[in-house]
């Protein structure tokens, strides 16, 4: 356990490396390695879309008779995840980059090969320059050219836009600005009449409301004023609907308690005389009318302690309730 970490080991005297026995292994051996997709790809069999940075689990090889500057080139072996299908791809270290073998379609190379062709025109230039002088002046001389036919055709379109453009955006500008002022002073004005207008109707209504009320205080006496002729009621013409009162459910059986005041300017008291007519009923006399004990027994239970000289003041009643009287004797 002490020795776990020790870095030094023991050697004995006769040992001899040579002796070891090495592994004979193929040079085209394969190993498994876990890596992510270099780039976008998509699948010839299924058109299924791998992208760049997905991991799988993929062989690693190494090319055999494929060297740049001493440096080996790997070959991967990876499988579509969707049909399971063989996908290659070699290192590229020319360029930095992986190439693809077959399996699948690399996407977005077009702006790579745009990008190396511009590379190669570069290099194969600067190489003619290099042996050829004549071709330095040839070339600065294009250029010279290239960049005055640019700044000739922009400034055609300049001229062009200057022509059809004939809008003075900063006379636009204040005019908008203008328009906006406008407006918000036509607000405040606005705003100011409406107040005014609301000031003055709520002073006009406050004013109504005083009359009124000056008004009503002297309508008011000459309301209650005492009617001299009680038949001066019919002949009054209503200027305005007087609405009826609304009649509850116990006044529709049994009706008001007391009709007096509707009824006291319509009955005239007649004034008698001391020698009082009899009433006559039916074409007979009270007086003549035969004894019926009903009416003396009524007479006695309402005032039972009252003398017999009570019974006497009949007469002075009213027609109205002898009357009464009468009727309700019959009925007993």
């Amino acid at each position: 356990m002490s020795e776990r970490k020790v870095l030094n080991k023991y050697y004995p005297p006769d040992f001899d490396p040579s002796k070891i026995p090495k592994l004979k292994l193929p040079k085209d051996r394969q190993y498994v390695v876990r890596l992510m997709a270099p780039f976008n790809m998509r699948c010839k069999t299924c058109g299924e879309y791998i992208y760049k940075g997905k991991k799988f689990n993929a062989r690693k090889e190494t090319v055999q008779n494929e060297l740049y500057l001493g440096l080996p080139i790997f070959r991967f072996y990876i499988k579509c995840t969707r049909c399971l299908a063989e996908i290659t791809f070699k290192t590229d270290p020319e360029n930095t980059d992986y190439a693809m073998e077959h399996g699948a379609t690399r996407n977005f190379q077009a702006e790579k090969l745009l990008e190396e062709d511009e590379k190669r025109q570069q290099k194969d230039r600067e190489e003619e320059e290099l042996n050829n002088p004549m071709k330095v002046l040839e070339n600065r001389t294009k250029d010279s050219k290239l960049e005055m036919e640019v700044l000739e055709n922009l400034q055609e379109l300049k001229e062009l836009n200057q022509r059809q453009a004939t809008v003075d955006f900063e006379s636009m500008l204040q005019k908008y600005k203008d328009y906006e002022q406008e407006m918000k002073q036509r607000e405040q004005e606005e705003d100011e009449r409406e107040m005014k207008t609301m000031m003055e109707l709520s002073q006009k209504r406050r004013c109504l409301e005083d009359s009124d009320s000056d008004e009503d205080i002297t309508r008011a006496p000459s309301k209650a004023a005492i009617k001299l002729n009680p038949t001066d009621i019919l002949s009054e013409k209503p200027t305005t609907q007087i609405k009826k009162p609304k009649i509850e459910s116990w006044e529709r059986s049994v009706g008001k308690l007391s009709c007096k005041p509707q009824l006291t300017g319509l009955v005239v008291v007649k004034k008698t005389s001391e020698k009082q007519r009899e009433p006559v009923i039916n074409g007979t006399s009270l007086a003549q009318a035969p004894h019926k004990p009903g009416i003396d027994q009524r007479q006695q239970m309402v005032t039972p302690g009252a003398p017999a000289a009570a019974s006497t003041a009949a007469p002075a009643a009213s027609s109205l309730s002898l009357l009464g009287a009468y009727l309700d004797s019959e009925s007993d």
